[in-house]
């Protein structure tokens, strides 16, 4: 059993050696929404999101892709009202990359930091009627550039119900998203 651990072990260092992993920032902005039982007069709000990603090459067109996201997130509601909606997202991207095109895919986990609504000028904190945590899929597509400079859009389809109490109905999440990232490693040579 430990030789086969220690061959693992070596086998593993060993790709992580020769693997070119990037990593890197990203910023852009949210378009965003809620959806469910009861979206009726709802409105998408725009907000921002911002973090760091790493990338580890899987093989020559493919990588794998895990970020650290915060993101403002929520709904605008008719007649002046808003939902705010504020995340910590990781999502982990499956990617095929090739000649700068960027195909992604993968699943996401939201950690909820803090939910408000506001109403002619007064807030209320949601956040105990809400789930702490919250699923979604993910789907983009990008180009990055020799420099390491990139853009992209990518679309994130809330598969979670918000509401802790099922009585409260339905409540997910729609992001759709675009921005900048910089890859300190540059693109791959693929």
């Amino acid at each position: 059993m430990k030789k086969l651990l220690l061959s693992a072990a070596i086998v593993v260092a060993g790709f992580c050696a020769n693997a070119q992993i990037g990593y890197g920032v990203k910023l852009g902005l949210n378009v965003s929404t809620l959806t469910g039982d009861d979206s009726e007069g709802i409105k998408s709000k725009i907000g921002v999101n911002g973090g760091g990603f790493v990338n580890i090459p899987l093989a020559t067109s493919f990588a794998v892709q895990p970020e650290l996201l915060f993101s403002t997130e929520g709904a605008k509601v008719d007649g002046g009202g808003s939902i705010n909606l504020n995340y910590i997202n990781v999502p982990v991207m499956l990617q095929y990359r090739k000649s700068g095109f960027i195909g992604e895919l993968g699943p996401q986990i939201g950690f909820l930091a803090s939910a408000n609504t506001k109403f002619d000028g007064d807030t209320e904190d949601i956040k105990e009627v809400l789930n702490s945590t919250s699923f979604a899929l993910n789907f983009g597509a990008g180009y990055q550039l020799e420099s390491g400079i990139g853009f992209g859009a990518r679309y994130s389809l809330g598969l979670s119900n918000l509401a802790k109490d099922s009585n409260d109905g339905t409540i997910k999440t729609s992001v759709f998203s675009v921005g900048l990232h910089y890859n300190f490693g540059g693109k791959s040579k693929k």
